[in-house]
C-alpha cells in the first residue's frame, strides 16, 4: 500500500547517505527490454524479463523501505515507457530543488513528463534541464561536491551549464568506460569518508582523484555486473544491497554497515538496481557524518 503523501512536502537532498525520508519509485508493471539500450540488456534480450517476478521483487523492496520509516511515492506507470522504473535517472534532489533531467534515449523520452506533472501538483519546486543531458544515475552529491560522470546519457556541455546554474557547488566531471551505463554502476559515495568503486571503469587519472577523497571499496567484476556498487544509502549506515553481492556485503559489514538484503535480480536484468530504482526527494539536512 502506498504510504500517505504529507500535507506538506518539501524536497532536500545535500549527500548520498544522510536519513531517507522521502523517495519516488515507478512499478515495473510494464518492464521489458523492448530497445538494447545497456550492455547488461544485451544479456538479457531473449529471455527478457518476467512482469509478475519484477513487480512482486519491487513490491518487497517498497515495504522494506517503508518499514525502515520512509515515504514511498509511486509515479504512476503507462505501457509506453518499459525502463520507468529506474526514476533515479528522471532527475535529482539538490537542496530544495529537483532538477529534471531530458532523456537521452527515444524510448525512455517522455517519463520526465510524469514526474514534472506528479511536481506540479504538489507544489515541489524544480528546475527543468531542457536541452541537456544529465541523467540523474550519473549524478553523486556529496555535499558542495558533485561528481556526474561523462557517458552515453551526459555530456560535458550540459555538465558545463550546469556548473554556470550551480556556481556555489564545485562539480567534478567524471570520465569512464561508457559501456557501464551511467555512474552509479561504477562508482558509489556511501559515507563522508568511503565509497564503492569499480576500478576497472576509470583512467589512472579518475581512480588517483576518487581515491585521494575516499577510502575506495573495491568491487569485483563479477558483482560489479551483479551492480554491486548500485546500493542504495538510507542514513545511519543501512543500506539496501542484492544478497548475491556477498563480498561487497561482507566488506560492508566489516565496516559496520547494515546490509538490508532484498533480491531484485529480476529488475536488474535491465541495467539498474536499488540506487537506479529509488530518487530521493527528502533527506535530513544535517550533513555531518555518515550516521546522520
Amino acid at each position: 500500500m502506498v504510504n500517505q503523501i504529507n500535507d506538506e512536502l518539501e524536497a532536500y537532498c545535500s549527500s548520498e547517505y544522510s536519513k531517507l525520508s522521502r523517495v519516488i519509485v515507478c512499478e515495473p508493471r510494464y518492464m521489458e527490454i523492448r530497445d538494447i539500450i545497456n550492455e547488461t540488456q544485451k544479456e538479457f534480450k531473449e529471455e527478457n524479463i518476467d512482469q509478475a517476478l519484477a513487480l512482486e521483487q519491487h513490491a518487497r523492496f517498497t515495504k522494506a523501505l517503508e518499514h525502515e520509516g520512509i515515504e514511498v511515492i509511486k509515479l504512476p506507470p503507462q505501457s509506453t515507457y518499459p525502463e520507468q522504473v529506474f526514476t533515479r535517472d528522471i532527475g535529482f534532489t539538490l537542496g530544495n530543488t529537483v532538477y529534471v533531467a531530458e532523456m537521452a534515449t527515444d524510448i525512455r523520452q517522455g517519463e520526465e513528463l510524469i514526474l514534472k506533472s506528479w511536481l506540479e501538483t504538489n507544489d515541489i519546486p524544480f528546475f527543468n534541464l531542457q536541452k541537456n543531458h544529465i541523467e540523474g544515475g550519473d549524478v553523486i552529491i556529496d555535499g558542495k561536491t558533485i561528481y556526474i560522470g561523462i557517458s552515453n546519457r551526459t555530456d560535458e556541455p550540459s555538465i558545463k551549464h550546469l556548473q554556470t546554474l550551480l556556481p556555489e557547488y564545485d562539480i567534478i566531471a567524471v570520465p569512464f568506460i561508457e559501456k557501464f551505463l551511467h555512474l552509479d554502476c561504477v562508482f558509489n559515495v556511501i559515507s563522508p569518508t568511503e565509497a564503492l568503486i569499480f576500478p576497472e571503469s576509470f583512467t589512472k587519472k579518475e581512480l588517483d582523484l576518487l581515491s585521494s577523497r575516499y577510502e575506495v571499496i573495491e568491487v569485483t567484476k563479477e558483482e560489479q555486473f551483479t551492480l554491486g556498487t548500485n546500493v542504495l544509502s538510507i542514513g545511519n549506515k543501512k543500506l539496501f544491497s542484492l544478497p548475491c553481492n556477498e563480498q561487497v556485503n561482507r566488506q560492508l559489514r566489516e565496516r559496520g554497515y547494515e546490509i538490508i538484503e532484498v533480491d531484485i535480480s529480476e529488475i536488474i536484468k535491465s541495467g539498474g538496481s536499488f540506487r537506479c530504482c529509488t530518487m530521493p526527494l527528502l533527506r535530513t539536512k544535517t550533513k555531518t557524518t555518515g550516521l546522520a
